[in-house]
């Protein structure tokens, strides 16, 4: 059983997911925010996960569209591992019920935020398939957790970053550009952490969190955008 949750919580997740672990601690690490812990937490399941993910994903492609060119499945491949893909995903595994996190991260909505559940969902790949040892395995649950998507596979031209688009978005509107303040960096190089936050013009300002600056305000740029387009749905 998971630290910090009862038996049928434990049982809901590994219905939710489709795997039961053999060895829980796998799971409990890959649910863990760094926020609880700066070395206890799922960042490394979710660098192999994400690797994982990438190669699950490019194979189903190349498998199930054998007339598409190289550009087109690239494209295809970003709209099912982009983070607004995997938050949807983390979604339908209701993930955001199981979140380890401090009272802070919690009280702040981190486990609502978009790309903490997109980490989570990648960390949950790595933490499945060091458990059973199997990528075909790992394959076949992964490509569940994505049945409702893969018949209406979007391609996009826009790969362009969160910023980008953020900044575009704002230009064509005649808006100020968008300012990002670090506010935090925890650890040491190269293993920090970096906390920034977005300003826009009339808007609350947005948290966004990652292993560099860089990824940290593309975070809280892409946390905009979401909220952006909820606003104008």
């Amino acid at each position: 059983m998971i630290k910090g949750q009862s038996k049928l919580s434990s049982q809901r997740l590994a219905i939710q997911i489709g795997y039961e672990f053999k060895d829980a601690e796998l799971l409990h690490l890959a649910l863990t925010h760094r926020s609880v812990s700066h070395r206890y937490n799922y960042e490394r399941l979710e660098f192999l996960g994400d690797s994982i993910l990438g190669m699950i994903v490019a194979n189903y492609l190349y498998h199930s569209y054998p007339h598409e060119n190289e550009g087109r499945l690239t494209r295809m491949r970003a709209s099912l591992v982009r983070q607004e893909a995997l938050g949807r995903i983390a979604n339908d595994l209701k993930l955001s019920h199981h979140l380890i996190m401090s009272t802070g991260e919690l009280k702040s909505g981190g486990h609502h935020r978009e790309s903490i559940l997109a980490d989570t969902v990648e960390a949950i790949i790595g933490a499945i398939y060091l458990d059973c040892g199997s990528l075909d395995f790992v394959k076949d649950i992964v490509l569940k957790w994505y049945t409702p998507y893969l018949g209406h596979i979007e391609p996009t031209d826009q790969l362009k970053d969160p910023k980008s688009r953020l900044q575009e978005y704002l230009q064509a509107r005649k808006k100020p550009l968008p300012m990002y303040e670090v506010t935090d960096i925890q650890g040491d190089a190269p293993n920090q952490h970096f906390q920034v936050v977005c300003h826009i013009i009339d808007f609350p300002r947005v948290l966004g969190e990652g292993s560099s600056r860089r990824f940290a305000e593309q975070a809280a740029a892409a946390e905009i955008l979401k909220l952006l387009e909820q606003k104008t749905a």
